[in-house]
């Protein structure tokens, strides 16, 4: 069976696929069109995100480093160094998601 030829000599197989790609092409544009308009709440909701990443391991340090204060007083005072290392884990968080969030565009 013998294939059908366009004006250029080209099968029209070929033009399917060159439409299909086309097709494809088209469908990937609207749907960064789509995600851009999303970029401001997806950058809130990465700053919340963010802030909640920090917030959170920062206010457990201080309680652990308070209830660490109550049980064995020491020179040193436990709630600061809950509050370091808390600050610390929770920046750390926020790279992490930050960086996870950075790879999948």
């Amino acid at each position: 069976m013998a294939k059908e030829k366009n004006f250029f000599g080209k099968s029209k197989e070929l033009a399917k696929d060159v439409g299909k790609k086309v097709g494809e092409k088209e469908e990937r544009k609207i749907r960064a069109r789509r995600e851009r308009d999303r970029s401001v709440w997806f950058g809130l909701g990465m700053f919340g995100l963010v802030g909640w990443s920090v917030a959170i391991p920062t206010l457990l340090g201080v309680a652990l480093g308070i209830w660490l204060d109550v049980r064995f007083s020491s020179r040193f005072s436990w709630t600061l160094m809950g509050l370091i290392v808390g600050v610390i884990l929770g920046c750390l968080n926020a790279w992490f998601w930050v960086k996870r969030e950075s790879e999948q565009d």
